[in-house]
């Protein structure tokens, strides 16, 4: 070995050691890149999110290193109590004040909603992981949001027509008074009148109510044959569980439907009273080796198996973290036309965000198992049929937003 080769190798080993004490001082002294997740933290919506949800976006900041483009990963968390004017406040104090890039999570339609506009005031990424309605995509598409929940489209394009299809023709609402109860009847009562059913009425209910006895006997008056559950959380929990008392159910001449359905809503309910509805969803920790290899990982810190919003939520932050070492910025449009541009991974299937910010895959119909069908715990669903994204979701509107 020559002088000269030698000391190439010295200078080049000191080379890489420099580069590498450079960006770990970088990582160090950059601001670090702060994701706040909005949550239901303490209401009826914090077991489908909540600490999982902040869990989920931290696992995500973890596996991807703790680091992107040199910034230290930073979750931080707060509620919104379910209420816009208190989740738009604390967003707008995140982002104008605080620092942060990105919000995640956001329940509730109208919570989500103000918390979209903030956003686009602020230029700041929004990725909504839990808010249903395909509103976000169609009316108030923005190249700073990125739309992960199921949409109220896509749920009732997978139930509905699933019992539609199986000879149930004549349906009742019952649904939360938001615009997603709104969205979803509208939606699922297109799919029943495509297919050649009726609808004879809706009834409607606050988010948080206690009593729905009389909204469960209009219901049973109406003698249709699916009570369509058009609410979320807690209150399709207690629904489900009060509608036992007036005997209506898989059991009855009537039978209870419900769309947006959270694992932990079986888990609270008991297989005995959720057993046989029809749900669709597009995660099931069981559904294939990657979301069982994620779930596992989940439940051993959270001691119960991930939501599809706490799901959606590890895959979303993942997702925005490339967009921002691909953009090598985190301003919101740049990282948003990255996110676009990219495919995504969910859990062992190809996603992709659409130009209006709609993230499309594939669904799964399942039905709840009897408890004799049982075989582990938290083993409640059975597959029924995939539905194809574009089958899913709705096309672009490209009126409003582009092609």
């Amino acid at each position: 070995m020559t002088i000269w080769t030698s000391t190439l190798r010295t200078g080049m080993a000191a080379g890489i050691l420099a580069t590498a004490l450079a960006a770990v001082a970088l990582a160090q002294t950059a601001p670090p890149l702060k994701i706040g997740v909005l949550s239901d933290l303490s209401g009826p919506y914090a077991d489908s999110g909540g600490p999982g949800s902040v869990l989920a976006a931290q696992m995500a900041a973890a596996d991807f290193g703790g680091t992107v483009g040199g910034r230290k990963i930073e979750i931080v968390a707060g509620d919104t109590l379910n209420k816009p004017d208190v989740a738009s406040t604390l967003a707008r104090r995140w982002f104008d004040t605080e620092g942060v890039a990105a919000v995640v999570d956001l329940p509730v339609t109208p919570v989500a909603f103000a918390v979209q506009a903030v956003a686009r005031q602020s230029n700041k990424t929004v990725l909504i992981t839990a808010a249903a309605t395909s509103d976000f995509t169609t009316k108030a598409c923005a190249p700073q949001s990125v739309h992960w929940a199921d949409d109220t489209h896509a749920l009732a394009a997978g139930t509905a027509r699933e019992l539609v299809a199986t000879g149930a023709k004549s349906w009742q609402f019952i649904a939360v008074d938001i615009a997603f109860g709104a969205a979803l009847v509208k939606e699922a009562s297109d799919v029943v009148i495509a297919g050649g059913g009726t609808i004879t009425g809706t009834v409607r209910h606050p988010v948080g109510a206690t009593d729905y006895s009389s909204l469960l006997l209009q219901a049973q008056a109406s003698k249709a044959n699916i009570i369509g559950l058009a609410s979320v959380g807690g209150d399709l929990v207690n629904i489900i569980k009060q509608s036992k008392e007036f005997a209506i159910g898989a059991d009855s001449s009537q039978s209870l439907v419900a769309f947006l359905v959270y694992l932990t809503d079986i888990h609270a309910l008991g297989l005995d009273v959720a057993k046989n509805l029809v749900v669709t969803s597009s995660f099931y920790w069981d559904q294939n080796d990657a979301a069982r290899a994620f779930a596992k990982r989940f439940f051993e810190a959270r001691k119960a198996m991930p939501t599809k919003n706490q799901a959606a939520i590890y895959a979303a932050v993942t997702h925005y973290l490339k967009g921002v070492q691909a953009a090598g910025t985190d301003e919101a449009v740049a990282v948003g036309k990255k996110m676009r541009d990219m495919p995504a991974e969910y859990f062992g299937r190809t996603a992709r965000v659409r130009s209006d910010g709609r993230v499309l895959f594939d669904l799964d119909v399942y039905r709840v198992k009897t408890a004799a069908d049982q075989k582990a715990p938290w083993d409640y669903y059975k597959p029924i049929r995939t539905i194809p994204a574009a089958d899913a979701f709705l096309p672009v509107n490209t009126t409003t937003c582009g092609g």
